[in-house]
């Protein structure tokens, strides 16, 4: 008996399981996460369709997309099915899903507590794998003119320039700052060359008149509060 090949692309599904067409007669919500990814994918491997192989895909980061977005192309091209085309796909795809979720923070914000600054700053800095120092430039509604990314150091810490933060608040127009950066390491509280610095860019800052209301820390899930704390 000779074993036929079996394609597994979208395509060849019946159309009551293809999920493009499911997408177009019933609305992207009525899809689950492995239909969506499915679509990115178009074909499965020899064992298992599209879908199959989306289904393993997130089991693998027990169905979190946040986990999936870290993924590097090396590790999603460990699935049998997933070549390079696919894994930047998916990579892809997940990079503008992140970058979406931060464009409408920003739409939105006038800034009104820690909360709402966490809710900005997350999908930026909360995820990464070394630290970064990004200012808020706020202006006197405390709504954000400008985000900036002051410096990017290793996993153990980055450099501030204090006169480059305060020539853009000038540039812009800001009467307050936030200041925010990332802890890798998952832990939320401020080292004490945290306290220093912060002390030091709302000396200077005084001078010109611009308050800094607030520095926070931010992990994967949370964030310490320097004001909250009453450390300002």
């Amino acid at each position: 008996m000779v074993d036929k090949h079996i394609s597994f692309s979208i395509k060849n599904w019946s159309q009551d399981d293809q999920p493009r067409e499911k997408l177009r007669d019933k609305g992207k919500d009525t899809l689950s996460d492995a239909e969506l990814i499915a679509i990115l994918l178009g074909s499965g491997n020899r064992n298992e369709n599209a879908v199959a192989l989306s289904k393993r895909i997130l089991a693998s980061v027990d169905h979190n997309l946040n986990e999936l977005g870290k993924l590097s192309l090396k590790q999603l091209m460990v699935f049998k099915g997933i070549g390079e085309a696919k894994a930047i796909s998916i990579a892809a795809a997940m990079e503008l899903g992140r970058r979406r979720r931060g464009e409408e923070a920003l739409q939105k914000k006038k800034i009104s507590s820690s909360s709402s600054v966490f809710e900005l700053m997350q999908p930026i800095i909360g995820e990464l794998p070394h630290e970064e120092f990004w200012i808020l430039y706020l202006n006197n509604s405390n709504k954000v003119l400008q985000k900036n990314q002051l410096s990017k150091g290793g996993i153990t810490g980055t450099l501030v320039d204090v006169r480059l933060v305060l020539k853009t608040a000038l540039e812009f127009g800001a009467v307050a700052l936030i200041l925010a950066h990332n802890h890798p390491s998952g832990t939320l509280k401020p080292s004490e060359a945290d306290k220093a610095l912060t002390q030091k860019l709302k000396l200077a800052a005084q001078s010109l008149d611009i308050k800094v209301l607030d520095h926070l820390i931010v992990t994967e899930k949370a964030y310490f509060s320097f004001a909250d704390e009453n450390l300002l």
